[in-house]
Parts: C-alpha cells; sequence; structure tokens
C-alpha cells in the first residue's frame, strides 16, 4: 500500500472510528435533567423546523423562521449540560479536529453533488430537491448562506452534543442518527431525509470519535457550503 493510502486511512480511522480517551461521566440527576431538557427541545425544534420549511420561497418570515430553529437547537443544546470539543489523534498527538474534519466535509460535499447530478434526471425528486433550492434562488443569497451555516453549528450543538449525550452508551451514533432523521423529515421532504442519514452517521461517527462537537460542526458547515453554492446551479 502506498504510504500516501496508509496516512488516509489512518487519518480517517482517528477522525471516524478510533475513540480518544475522556472521562465525561455525570451524575444521574444531571442525566435524567440533559434527558428532559433534550426531549422538550427536539420537539419544539422540529415542530418550528417543519413550519420553517413550509414558507414559500422569498417569503420574509422564512428567515425569522429559520433563524428561530437554530436558536432552540442552540439553547436547548446548552441548557441540557456541559458540552466539550473533543480531540483527535493527529500527527501523533492529541488535537483540536480542524483539518480532517474539513476533508471530510469536502468530500461529503463532492458525493452529494455527485448524486444531485442524477437525481436532476429523476422528476419526483429532482422536484422535491429543488422545493428546498428554491430558497436559495429566490432569497437574498449572502442571507441565506448565513443562516445555512447558522443551522448547521445549531444542529451538532444540539444532535451531536446534547442528544448524544442523552443517548447512553448503546448505539449513540444509530440512535441520534435515526432521531435526527426523523427531526428532518418533520419538513415533509424525503430528500432532506435521505440527507440526514448519511450526514447523520459521518457526523455521529466523528462525535464517537472525538468525544465533541467540534469535528462534526466543522464537517456540517462544510457540508452545507458546498451544497447551498453549488447545487442551486445544478437545479436552475
Amino acid at each position: 500500500m502506498a504510504a500516501w493510502t496508509t496516512e488516509i486511512t489512518a487519518a480517517l480511522r482517528a477522525a471516524l472510528v478510533d475513540k480518544v480517551e475522556r472521562d465525561h461521566q455525570e451524575s444521574d440527576r444531571a442525566f435524567l435533567r440533559r434527558r428532559i431538557v433534550v426531549g422538550i427541545t427536539l420537539v419544539i425544534g422540529a415542530v418550528l423546523l417543519g413550519i420553517s420549511l413550509s414558507v414559500e420561497p422569498g417569503e420574509a418570515k422564512f428567515y425569522p423562521l429559520t433563524i428561530g430553529v437554530a436558536a432552540v437547537w442552540i439553547i436547548g443544546g446548552f441548557l441540557s449540560g456541559p458540552l466539550h470539543l473533543g480531540r483527535i489523534n493527529f500527527a501523533g498527538a492529541l488535537r483540536r479536529p480542524v483539518i480532517t474534519p474539513i476533508a471530510i466535509g469536502l468530500a461529503a460535499g463532492a458525493v452529494f453533488v455527485l448524486g444531485g447530478l442524477m437525481v436532476r434526471e429523476i422528476p419526483p425528486l429532482r422536484d422535491f430537491t429543488a422545493s428546498v433550492l428554491d430558497h436559495a434562488k429566490f432569497g437574498s443569497l449572502p442571507l441565506i448562506v448565513f443562516i445555512t451555516l447558522l443551522n448547521g453549528v445549531a444542529e451538532e450543538i444540539f444532535f451531536r452534543g446534547a442528544f448524544f449525550a442523552a443517548a447512553g452508551r448503546k448505539r449513540p451514533v444509530l440512535i441520534t442518527t435515526i432521531v435526527y432523521t426523523i427531526a428532518t423529515l418533520a419538513t415533509g421532504n424525503p430528500m432532506l431525509g435521505f440527507a440526514a442519514i448519511l450526514l447523520g452517521f459521518v457526523l455521529g461517527l466523528q462525535r464517537r470519535a472525538s468525544g465533541g462537537i467540534m469535528a462534526p460542526v466543522i464537517t456540517h458547515v462544510t457540508w452545507s457550503t458546498v451544497m447551498v453554492l453549488a447545487l442551486p446551479p445544478l437545479f436552475a
């Protein structure tokens, strides 16, 4: 195996598979409180998310609604209890994850763009995808980019931060991916649900490996940037 493939494999293992040592124990009372806050936040956030994406593209109320969704995820995430940034093994030392999450986000973005090229040839799937991208087409692009990235950060604070911690030790990646997908399906758009399955699983692996939200946040923001800038022209 070539040296570069060995390095890539090692980097991916560190980012997605190998768990770093950490001590994030909390009392039974704190754990119960976290679960209660997470449950309430999840219901409010999912309902508001469904309402926000039911708004017609170009309507002004779309912006405060989507910012409100982000606020719900962020407030609920921090109210639930302590959150951690996490570390991964990089170049022989434990470091805050930056480069690898960006690379994973770009790779995921490339996969979705290639998928978009196929989806646009299938009318029902094209229509579902275009209905989401129309907000970027008819709205203010800088504001749409800001809201998209803000919601990416907010979702990771809640789903890979608070909710992941509340899910317990048995299959947290699977549990958070399923719940993240169900919450996303509140929008009524199956294409968003499909994206949530794939992206949520990768982000969950990063959270489990690193022990924190920094890697998922960076990957999600990178992926979102690619999506909001590259997909609309494909479905114009």
